[in-house]
């Protein structure tokens, strides 16, 4: 090409000519186009506005084939040629959301916007980038002017239901992911979010199809809905094909990046599995989040500023653990505050949280990044995730690093797989020596136990047995926790338990009633009468605890076992018969009961435990000795002695902060027992 050969000889105005002359004639020459443009930037000149446009159409090409630092280079030329073109906006606002730059992303966004009212695709697109950045008024209207502009434009309903969702409207979500999906019937992602709105909802059996045609229809990374779709099954207790999807979903740990660790933990897959599971989601998850600047640690110049983050500061089962914890903490060593991102539902446990600690701040109208910089700007010192990956979480916010120390704790048992966690709390039996390979967390072993309790935890009278539908004199087996937490090899466990127990039942919660009556029929298949099987209407907390002084054992699940549960039934004077797994999970019940000094009931063996569990049925004297050594230690054992946990949690914090003020990165370590 001649233009070439100009550009060459430093003739530039010639090759400049030469280069239009050849797109004049064929718009689509690559090296032309490329020519054209390097000319024109060494000659310091702006292109027309048709090559503007070019130029931002070439470097969309770029961007398709992954030459991204190219692509962007061009659009911000095409820019500086055509500022005022809002197509050039919109394809970087493109490029930069694919790469996870959302501030700039809306910004371009905004422009193309003003530019081009009329185009409904940029406000979808300004919706979707809002939402991600936590701003979920500022997405609805996005999303809502979209649908005015082009009422058939399905990502902009899709992105609506997204934004309801997220505000925990999960009918109106359904609703509007109807539409989406009956614009767009061949859209997976569509499909999967209406079956998980569908499974909160309790629509299970609808849940069901929804999430089975997303497979069908097929995803470019089917582990987030395969995940959904196994938990489901799990919810309804429907176990029949369950164990193929299962083996699928444990084959897609580490290579999906959608899967959900708190499902995954589920699959008693083991902690490396589970690392790698929580690593892959971890990024996939926090991939558009931007860290704040480091936060330097501040001088040992007052108290140190603990920060408590969750969602459940209300009516939960986390709240019920923390609420004397927050009381105790020793006021003149420590400043505590609570960032709230969940529902005020205005009961009497988030007054009480409220009054606990010395500043709560609800952030749930924040996005990621103003609730990161408000921990930023309050000089916590701590971050304490009290949710990890469990429902509700927003990960993003800590991944914003607002804290020089990062803590996950008490909500989610097991590892994060995070970069910006330092820190798992647990102890010797949930994280034992040896395991620090299944944590990308350095781990803190407290004495005793990682888990608090509330010992202000009224229990009620409880009615009789006859009015709970148990027998007067029969064995009664308790396992309340959550219907999805029994797999079908414990609940073949627990019928050949039954057999061998004449007269005895077994006592659950009540679920969804397809759930139950999976039970019943498994039972039947079983051998057992479905009248042995019977059900607990969920009550108020004090009526709940009630309910376990009419039981004679508790029966934990496995791999994911009893957790807050264990420690109601202890407290409530409930013996618990549990058996240890590999993962944090499978560990919780065993640590309450060394904290309580019951270290007996947690034994090695699914065959121990079924052993125990027969025998203890048989020896009434032994079920009483055993509760009355629980009546005797409880109110002296370490598990409800808040106070002393307290202090070892803030012997724990001090250290963190100390290493961290010393310039030291964070390091594991494990606390001695003291009274």
């Amino acid at each position: 090409m001649e233009a070439e050969a100009d550009r060459a000889a430093g003739r530039l105005d010639a090759a400049l000519a030469g280069y239009r002359a050849v797109l004049a004639a064929d718009p689509a020459a690559e090296a032309a186009l490329t020519g054209l443009c390097a000319t024109l930037d060494a000659m310091n000149r702006p292109g027309t506005p048709e090559e503007a446009v070019a130029r931002s159409n070439f470097a969309e090409g770029l961007r398709r084939r992954g030459r991204v630092a190219e692509a962007e280079a061009h659009h911000r030329a095409a820019l500086g040629w055509l500022p005022d073109f809002g197509g050039i906006h919109f394809n970087l606002a493109v490029l930069l959301q694919a790469g996870g730059r959302l501030e700039e992303a809306a910004g371009h966004y905004g422009e193309a916007a003003r530019l081009m009212p009329r185009f409904a695709p940029v406000f979808a697109n300004l919706g979707t980038v809002a939402r991600d950045l936590g701003r979920l008024d500022a997405a609805e209207a996005a999303f809502r002017t979209a649908i005015a502009r082009d009422a058939g434009l399905t990502a902009a309903w899709a992105g609506l239901g997204g934004v309801a969702r997220s505000r925990g409207n999960d009918a109106r979500a359904v609703a509007l992911w109807r539409v989406a999906a009956a614009l767009a019937p061949a859209l997976a992602e569509i499909h999967a979010n209406l079956g998980v709105s569908l499974k909160d909802l309790g629509r299970g059996e609808e849940a069901l199809g929804a999430l089975s045609r997303a497979l069908a229809v097929g995803l470019p990374d089917e582990g987030g809905v395969l995940a959904q779709l196994v938990q489901q099954r799990r919810h309804l207790c429907r176990w029949d094909g369950l164990e193929p999807l299962s083996r699928r979903l444990t084959g897609l740990a580490g290579t999906s990046r959608q899967i959900h660790p708190w499902i995954f933990l589920g699959q008693g897959a083991g902690p490396a599995a589970e690392r790698a599971c929580a690593e892959a989601y971890a990024a996939w998850r926090t991939r558009t989040v931007t860290p704040l600047p480091a936060a330097e640690a501040r001088v040992a110049d007052g108290p140190i500023r603990l920060g408590y983050l969750s969602a459940d500061f209300h009516e939960h089962a986390t709240a019920v653990l923390l609420a004397e914890v927050i009381e105790c903490h020793g006021r003149q060593r420590f400043h505590v505050a609570a960032y709230s991102y969940g529902p005020d539902d205005g009961g009497p446990m988030r007054a009480r949280l409220q009054r606990g600690f010395d500043a709560f701040h609800d952030i749930a109208a924040l996005s990621h990044a103003d609730a990161a910089r408000m921990i930023r700007a309050d000089g916590i010192d701590i971050l304490i995730d009290l949710k990890g990956f469990t429902q509700g979480a927003r990960p993003e916010i800590p991944a914003h690093r607002p804290a020089p120390v990062q803590v996950q704790w008490l909500g989610y048992p097991g590892t994060m797989g995070a970069g910006f966690i330092d820190y798992i709390i647990g102890d010797a039996i949930v994280t034992p020596a040896g395991c620090e390979s299944g944590y990308s967390e350095r781990i803190v072993r407290l004495p005793h136990c990682y888990q608090p309790n509330d010992r202000t935890r009224p229990i009620a009278q409880p009615p009789g047995r006859a009015a709970c539908g148990l027998p007067a004199d029969g064995v009664v087996f308790c396992a309340f926790n959550a219907l999805y937490k029994i797999t079908p090899v414990r609940f073949a466990l627990w019928m050949d338990i039954l057999r061998a127990v004449p007269g005895s039942v077994l006592w659950l919660l009540a679920g969804p009633a397809p759930a139950m009556e999976s039970l019943r029929v498994t039972a039947r298949s079983h051998g057992v009468d479905v009248g042995r099987l019977v059900f607990a209407a969920r009550r108020p907390l004090a009526e709940y605890l009630g309910l376990f002084t009419l039981a004679d054992l508790f029966l934990d699940t496995h791999p994911v076992g009893a957790h807050t549960t264990a420690s109601d039934a202890l407290w409530a004077g409930l013996p618990v018969l549990t058996h240890l797994g590999p993962g944090f999970a499978a560990r919780v019940a065993a640590s309450l009961l060394h904290a309580v000094g019951l270290s007996e009931l947690a034994v090695a063996t699914a065959e121990d435990y079924r052993a125990a569990a027969i025998r203890l049925g048989y020896d009434a004297a032994e079920r009483a000795a055993l509760r009355a050594r629980l009546a005797q230690q409880r109110d002296r054992a370490p598990l409800f002695d808040t106070p002393r946990f307290t202090h070892g949690l803030e012997v724990a914090f001090a250290h963190m902060a100390s290493l961290c003020r010393s310039g030291q990165g964070p390091q594991g370590f494990e606390l001695e027992p003291f009274s």
